[in-house]
């Protein structure tokens, strides 16, 4: 398939640029595949689409406030860094700009929010193919310890507000966070809150998570014409026993989130079907035609225009087979002509039947 087969038009006022009022007063379009059918719901709606025996399964890494700023101790150029992955304790992948001025042996300052210099000190020490900086952090003992005080959270590129706002900390993170690692938020998970999850687990629905650690490869465009083409981004997982045996144990399994999906196929794939506790990385790419080896509902948001996102939510709304872009994309025009929001912050997709 050609990644042109993804595009679409969006109004840009119909991207979400902040948060509903309320977690669960988001709206949630309802794709039947079955039938191909669309019901319009609020995202309450989605109790009714659950049943007893049901896992419910959701990614509870955590957003770190990745965003740094700094300043070359040399010659006082300033820098952006936003952290990408821990390789060890002050150990770290980082994008930087302006990346040409990130050499090896660079040595760059942070600053904390009001721009007043730290102690800490990052170090170039290796660029790598995709242009990523390896930083040794120095004056701390865990850059992780001060990320509250130095970081901001890294919103998506099509948040065009000048800089986070304070309420951002909370909404752009699930209320079930707790795994330090990702950069971007597992956005379908963003509609939960505890109250709703109670009453998930009293209809007799099981809820476990997963960890997968979102990095900023999800933004990324599909550069490949064609999609045998495209390298998928690697990020990595974490399984825990008790998920493990919960999902293989269900009726029926429900994945919140593209996040969620890309673990559970991963494993699902690599095990005959069966889920199996554990940490890994994963690259799988998800587009039509796939098969499906575990998730039977996928909970999602609305995805970019050509993103691998996209790719996966049209492999799923038709297992196995070609025309569930076709499906999707008239769900989208739909969406679109009746106002959801997009993104992030957006509303939210059930593909269930």
């Amino acid at each position: 398939m050609r990644t042109a087969d993804f595009d679409f038009t969006l109004p840009p006022e119909l991207i979400a640029q902040t948060p509903a009022a309320a977690r669960d007063q988001s709206r949630l379009l309802v794709l039947e595949r079955a039938t191909g059918q669309t019901v319009h719901r609020s995202f309450s709606g989605l109790l009714e689409y659950l049943q007893p025996g049901d896992a419910l399964v959701l990614n509870d890494s955590r957003v770190i406030p990745a965003r740094l700023r700094g300043r070359n101790t040399r010659s006082d150029g300033k820098f952006e860094l936003l952290l990408l992955e821990e390789n060890g304790v002050n150990d770290w992948w980082a994008m930087l700009r302006p990346g040409k001025r990130a050499s090896i042996g660079v040595k760059i300052q942070l600053l904390d929010k009001v721009g007043e210099a730290s102690t800490i000190v990052a170090t170039v020490l290796e660029i790598n193919p995709e242009g990523h900086r390896r930083l040794q952090f120095t004056g701390t003992g865990n850059i992780l310890g001060n990320l509250d005080e130095l970081g901001e959270i890294p919103l998506p590129p099509y948040i065009t507000r000048a800089s986070p706002r304070p309420e951002d900390k909370e909404r752009y993170q699930t209320v079930f966070a707790r795994a330090d690692g990702s950069v971007a938020a597992p956005t379908a998970g963003l509609h939960f809150t505890p109250e709703f999850l109670e009453k998930i687990r009293a209809r007799g629905v099981t809820v476990c998570f997963v960890s997968l650690h979102v990095g900023p490869g999800t933004f990324a465009p599909v550069k490949a014409a064609d999609l045998s083409q495209h390298v998928m981004h690697e990020e990595r997982y974490h399984v825990s026993a008790e998920t493990a045996q919960a999902v293989n144990d269900a009726k029926r399994v429900v994945a919140v989130g593209t996040t969620t999906m890309r673990v559970l196929e991963s494993v699902a794939q690599k095990n005959g079907g069966q889920i199996v506790p554990g940490q890994g990385r994963t690259r799988i790419f998800i587009h039509p035609p796939h098969e499906f080896k575990i998730v039977d509902i996928l909970l999602t948001n609305f995805h970019l225009p050509c993103s691998t996102l996209l790719m996966l939510v049209s492999a799923f709304a038709a297992p196995g087979e070609m025309h569930g872009r076709e499906m999707v994309l008239r769900a989208y025009a739909e969406a679109i002509a009746q106002r959801y929001r997009f993104f992030s912050y957006g509303d939210a997709m059930l593909i269930t039947g």
